[in-house]
C-alpha cells in the first residue's frame, strides 16, 4: 500500500466532507447577509476547520491504538477505526505528531484571526482545541459530553468560528443554522458507536449505547433527527433564515427512513451497516441543501 494511500486512510479522508459542509453553512449565512467574502479569510478558515477534523481523527486513532480498543472493535465501513495502526502500516508516534502538528497549525491560524478580526474568536477556538485533543481520553468517559461534543464541534464551533472569521462578528442566524449540522453530526457519532459497545466498554468508555443500551439510544437518535428538522423550520419561521433554506426538508423522507431503520435494527449490526451509510448521506445532504437554499436567496 502506498504511503499516500495509507495516510489518506489514517486521516479518514472520505469523512472530511463533513467539514466542507459545515464551512459551507457558515459561508451561506454570511452571503445571505450580504457580507463580502474575503478569499484569504475563507481559505484560512477552511484549512483550520479541515485541520481540526484531521486532528481529531488521527488523535482518536492514536489513543484508540494505545488503549488497545482498536484490536477489539468490529470493523464496519463507518466505525471501528481505519485499521492502519493495528496493521502496523504507520508508526504510532508519527500519527501522534501529525495530530499535534495540526493542533499547532490551528492555533497559528486562530492567532491570525485574532489579529485580523478581533479576540472574540478566542472562546470558540479554545473550546474547539479542548474538544479535539481530549475527546478520546476524557470526553468519551461521560455519556452526555460524548453525545454533545461531536455536534458542538462540527455545528456551533465550526460554523460560528468560520462565520466570525469571515465577518468579524456573530449572529443568531449563523447560530441557528449551525444547529442542523450539530444535531446530525452528534447522531453520526452516536450511531457509529452501536457496533463498538463491548470493545468501548472494555476500555472504560461511557457513551449512551453503553450506559443506557441500544434501544434507548435509538430513541435519542430519532429525537436528534427530529430536532435537526425542527431547528430548520423554526429558524425560517422566526425570520432568521430565508424560506429557501427549507430546501433541506427534501431529505425528510431519508431522515425518517433512517430513524425507523435504527429503531428496528438497533441490535442487529449486520442490518444496521447499510443504515449507517444512509445516515452519512443524511448528515451531508441535509445541511448542504439548506446552505444552497440560503445562498440562492
Amino acid at each position: 500500500m502506498s504511503s499516500v494511500k495509507t495516510w489518506l486512510l489514517e486521516i479518514r479522508a472520505p469523512f472530511l466532507l463533513v467539514t466542507l459542509v459545515s464551512v459551507l453553512v457558515a459561508v451561506s449565512v454570511a452571503v445571505y447577509q450580504s457580507y463580502h467574502i474575503n478569499a484569504l479569510y475563507l481559505g484560512l478558515a477552511f484549512v483550520g476547520a479541515l485541520l481540526s477534523h484531521i486532528a481529531v481523527n488521527v488523535l482518536n486513532e492514536y489513543f484508540d491504538y494505545k488503549s488497545g480498543v482498536d484490536f477489539k472493535t468490529t470493523k464496519t465501513p463507518f466505525s471501528g477505526g481505519s485499521g492502519v495502526l493495528p496493521a502496523g502500516l504507520l508508526n504510532p508516534r508519527s500519527v501522534y505528531i501529525l495530530g499535534i502538528s495540526c493542533v499547532a497549525a490551528i492555533i497559528a491560524i486562530g492567532g491570525y484571526f485574532i489579529y485580523a478580526q478581533g479576540p472574540l474568536i478566542i472562546p470558540v477556538g479554545v473550546a474547539g482545541i479542548i474538544t479535539v485533543y481530549f475527546y478520546t481520553t476524557y470526553i468519551t468517559k461521560s455519556p452526555l459530553l460524548c453525545a454533545i461534543a461531536p455536534g458542538l464541534g462540527f455545528g456551533p464551533l465550526m460554523v460560528l468560528g468560520t462565520y466570525f472569521a469571515l465577518t468579524g462578528t456573530y449572529s443568531l442566524a449563523a447560530g441557528l443554522a449551525s444547529l442542523v449540522p450539530g444535531f446530525l453530526v452528534s447522531n453520526l457519532l452516536l450511531l457509529n458507536q452501536f457496533p463498538d459497545v463491548e470493545a468501548d466498554a472494555s476500555v472504560s468508555r461511557r457513551h449512551f449505547p453503553i450506559s443506557i443500551g441500544l434501544a434507548r439510544s435509538s430513541l435519542i437518535y430519532t429525537a436528534l433527527v427530529l430536532a435537526a428538522y425542527l431547528a430548520l423550520i423554526i429558524s425560517v419561521e422566526v425570520g432568521k433564515l430565508p424560506d429557501l433554506a427549507l430546501l433541506g426538508l427534501v431529505t425528510l423522507p431519508l431522515g425518517l427512513l433512517v430513524a425507523m431503520g435504527v429503531r428496528k435494527y438497533h441490535n442487529q449490526i449486520e442490518h444496521l451497516v447499510p443504515i449507517m451509510g444512509r445516515n452519512v448521506m443524511l448528515t451531508l445532504f441535509f445541511p448542504l441543501l439548506m446552505a444552497i437554499g440560503i445562498i440562492v436567496s
